[in-house]
């Protein structure tokens, strides 16, 4: 944040994070407020670090990826490239070339300073393992997200990636104020549509040919949730409930 010009009043940033809104700073003087010095949308939630436990004890922390996760992240994202292969999202146009770690994380980092995005790095036992990234965040009457995700193979099937997706949801539903989350996934995806099952979301039917993937459009399953279905409780809390909606 730019810092205020000489009069200006001290400012603090962590309390000017407002959803959608537009935050105007002015000078204080012996005659009243002055011209407008900062005029800019603040964005709410972001950046922060959550942390949860999954059902199986492992502790799972979401984060800001940083430049200084790039040789991890391309280890995790070489060792697990066959698992992740046929549910990674891919170009139409073969010609066009892949995004290097660097225009990742400057993608996503300007995406979460826009306030259209709350993306999380995944980390189990102090090691990364995955990413969660909520995207196409839109605010006003419609207050909904999309959720995308992947988590290495050595640590699927302990309860991490569902509790992932619900720390960011709650976060997303209860800090940021959204309304509703979606995640869509391909029919033959049988660990990732194990997630979204965990966590009780509804399936709202096949989105035909939603996301080009290995080379063709892939048909996908929409599954969303709306904060209003938690009643009055969070996400997270039907991982450990007896009967999951």
């Amino acid at each position: 944040m730019p810092s205020p010009s000489s009069g200006a009043a001290t400012i603090d940033a962590g309390a000017m994070r407002y959803a959608d809104a537009t935050v105007e700073v002015r000078p204080t003087t012996g005659d009243g407020p002055g011209p407008v010095i900062f005029h800019r949308r603040q964005t709410v939630g972001w950046p922060v670090r959550l942390e949860a436990t999954s059902p199986a004890g492992d502790r799972v922390v979401l984060r800001p990826l940083t430049a200084e996760d790039e040789p991890a992240y391309l280890t995790l994202r070489r060792e697990n490239a066959a698992w992740l292969a046929p549910w990674d999202a891919t170009q139409p146009n073969p010609a066009e070339p892949g995004r290097t770690y660097t225009q990742m994380l400057r993608t996503v980092d300007e995406e979460a300073d826009a306030g259209r995005a709350l993306p999380f790095g995944i980390e189990v036992g102090g090691s990364l393992a995955g990413q969660v990234n909520l995207s196409n965040i839109v605010m006003g009457s419609f207050r909904s997200c999309n959720a995308g995700y992947w988590i290495a193979r050595a640590v699927a099937g302990r309860g991490v990636m569902p509790t992932a997706l619900a720390a960011a949801a709650d976060h997303a539903f209860f800090t940021v104020g959204l309304h509703r989350l979606e995640v869509n996934i391909r029919p033959e995806n049988a660990a990732s549509l194990a997630v979204v099952r965990k966590l009780g979301l509804r399936d709202e039917g096949i989105r035909e040919r939603y996301l080009h993937i290995a080379g063709s459009w892939c048909d996908h399953r929409s599954f969303a949730v709306t904060v209003e279905e938690l009643d009055g409780g969070r996400l997270a809390d039907r991982l450990t409930a007896p009967n999951t909606p």
